[in-house]
C-alpha cells in the first residue's frame, strides 16, 4: 500500500499573459527528480470571464526540452506554433505538443468563448523528454473528448484515460516514455487504484476533498504525492471529487532548465537561447486583423 510522502499547494496565483489566471502547484526547482517525469503544473481557474473582442492569451514564446499537455474544463484554448501544429480544444479536450528540439508558440483563449464569455479552468503540465529524444522533431496532438475512452469502476467512479492504460483501457495520448494521466470523477467512498511499482504517483484534486491511510485530509487545489514504492494506492474520498491523476516512470536524468527551455546541462541551455534568437527554432506566421 503506497505512502503519502508530502503535498504541495500554492495560495500565490499570478497571471501568464491577460488570459491566464494560474496557481503554479510544482515545478521542478522545488521538487526536482521527486516528480518525475513532470516538470510543473499551473492550474488555471476557475474563474469567469467577461465578453471581450480582444484576444485573451499569452503571445508568442519558445520552448525545447520538453512537452506541454494542456487539460481544458470550462472555456477554450487556441493554440499555434512554428512547427505547422495548432487548433481549438474545448471543455475535454487536451492539447499534447512536444516542444522537443524547438518551436516558438501561443497560446489565446477561443474565439467565440471570448466574445461570449464564460467559466474559465484548465490545467497545463510540462512533461519532460528522455535526453534522447529532447532535440527530435516537434509535433502536436490535438485530442478530442470523444477520442478520450472511458472507464467505469467502483460505485458509479469513472476515469477518462488521456494518456497510460487503466483497467485495460489505453489512453489516445502518444509519449516517449511510460505515463499515466487519468482525468477521473470519484465518488463518496473508499477507491483502490492498481498502479505501476516504481512510478511517480500523485492525485491533484480540482475539486471534492479525500483523506489518505494515515487520515490526512486533501481539499480544492491541492495535490499529494506518493512514494513509488508499492502497486495500491488506496484512499477515501469524503466528498465527491474531481480528480486528475499523474503517473509515470522517473527518468533518473540531469534536469537543468531556464525559463523556457529545459535540458540536461547548462551548455545545451546555452544553445537554445542562441538558436532561439537566430531563428533556428522558427517564426510565427502573423494573422490579418490580429491585434
Amino acid at each position: 500500500m503506497k505512502k503519502l510522502l508530502f503535498t504541495q499547494r500554492s495560495d500565490s496565483p499570478h497571471w501568464v499573459g491577460d488570459g491566464f489566471p494560474v496557481r503554479s502547484i510544482f515545478n521542478y526547482r522545488e521538487l526536482g527528480q521527486n516528480i518525475s517525469p513532470f516538470l510543473l503544473m499551473d492550474y488555471g481557474g476557475p474563474t469567469v470571464f467577461s465578453p471581450t473582442d480582444k484576444r485573451r492569451g499569452v503571445g508568442e514564446h519558445p520552448h525545447r526540452g520538453f512537452e506541454t499537455v494542456t487539460i481544458v474544463y470550462d472555456g477554450e484554448v487556441e493554440h499555434r506554433d512554428s512547427a505547422g501544429g495548432g487548433g481549438l480544444i474545448r471543455p475535454g479536450d487536451v492539447q499534447w505538443m512536444t516542444a522537443a528540439s524547438g518551436l516558438v508558440h501561443e497560446e489565446f483563449h477561443g474565439r467565440e468563448f471570448a466574445k461570449k464569455g464564460g467559466a474559465f479552468e484548465m490545467v497545463q503540465l510540462w512533461v519532460n523528454l528522455p535526453k534522447k529524444d529532447k532535440m527530435v522533431k516537434p509535433r502536436y496532438q490535438g485530442i478530442k473528448s470523444n477520442d478520450i475512452p472511458v472507464v467505469t469502476f467502483g460505485n458509479g467512479n469513472s476515469a477518462r484515460i488521456i494518456a497510460g492504460e487503466f483497467q485495460k483501457k489505453t489512453g489516445p495520448a502518444l509519449t516517449f516514455s511510460p505515463v499515466n494521466l487519468w482525468d477521473m470523477r470519484l465518488k463518496k467512498g473508499v477507491v483502490s487504484l492498481e498502479v505501476p511499482e516504481e512510478h511517480t504517483c500523485a492525485l491533484f484534486i480540482l475539486s471534492g476533498k479525500i483523506s489518505t491511510q494515515d487520515g490526512q485530509t486533501i481539499g480544492e487545489a491541492e495535490m499529494a504525492i506518493f512514494e513509488r514504492e508499492g502497486s495500491t494506492l488506496s484512499f477515501k474520498v469524503e466528498e465527491d471529487a474531481k480528480i486528475l491523476f499523474l503517473g509515470g516512470a522517473p527518468l533518473n536524468e540531469p534536469i537543468v532548465g531556464y525559463g523556457p527551455f529545459v535540458m540536461n546541462t547548462q551548455m545545451e541551455i546555452g544553445q537554445a537561447f542562441r538558436d532561439f534568437e537566430e531563428g533556428r527554432m522558427g517564426v510565427l506566421q502573423r494573422i490579418e486583423g490580429a491585434e
